[in-house]
């Protein structure tokens, strides 16, 4: 069985013991998701971004996103519940400080959204990256580099033995984590 075999089977989860390599579209991982889809983010400076470069400029920093909070709008209204977990340092980066001042769109689309203080994160065994996971059932892990730019290839798995750990490392950040209304920056 070749490599995109492997992908195929585990995007669609036609084999629960297959991971691989693959590029579907965020779209359709979102369209395809019934129940669920959840998003854990662990750095603190993302690669360069429209919004955060004008904000930094001194501008809004509110740049279109219609089309991912669209999906979020689109998903929702199916009753896919979608949650995002951001694990951050304090002090916050300027980078986090602009997500969170952009983040009432994503509330205001469906998106359930919680800020988890770094030194909380403590004893929670964590994954090796950021990803999204859709249904509780395929996970995607999204790369970055060092200076955070996004490395285009991901991760899919749909390995029960992996999307476990992954499901309980996320209920657990998510469980200790601050309801974005709540979070307060300094």
């Amino acid at each position: 069985m070749g490599k995109s075999d492997e992908t195929d089977e585990a995007i669609t989860g036609d084999q629960e013991e297959r991971h691989g390599h693959g590029q579907p579209t965020f779209q359709d991982l979102i369209r395809r998701a019934t129940r669920s889809a959840v998003h854990l983010e662990m750095r603190d400076q993302y690669g360069p971004s429209p919004g955060f470069k004008d904000w930094a400029a001194g501008g809004s920093g509110r740049t279109d996103r219609s089309r991912y909070l669209g999906l979020v709008e689109e998903a929702v209204s199916r009753g896919v519940r979608m949650r995002r977990a951001r694990i951050v340092s304090e002090p916050v980066s300027d980078y986090i400080r602009w997500e969170h001042m952009v983040t009432d769109l994503n509330i205001e689309a469906g998106e359930e959204v919680r800020w988890l203080p770094r030194q909380r994160a403590g004893g929670i065994m964590l994954p090796h990256t950021d990803f999204w996971m859709y249904d509780q059932r395929l996970v995607a892990f999204n790369f970055n580099a060092g200076n955070g730019d996004h490395v285009p290839e991901f991760e899919y798995t749909s390995d029960p033995r992996r999307v476990a750990q992954v499901v309980a490392a996320f209920e657990m950040v998510w469980e200790r984590a601050i309801p974005h209304e709540e979070y307060k920056l300094d």
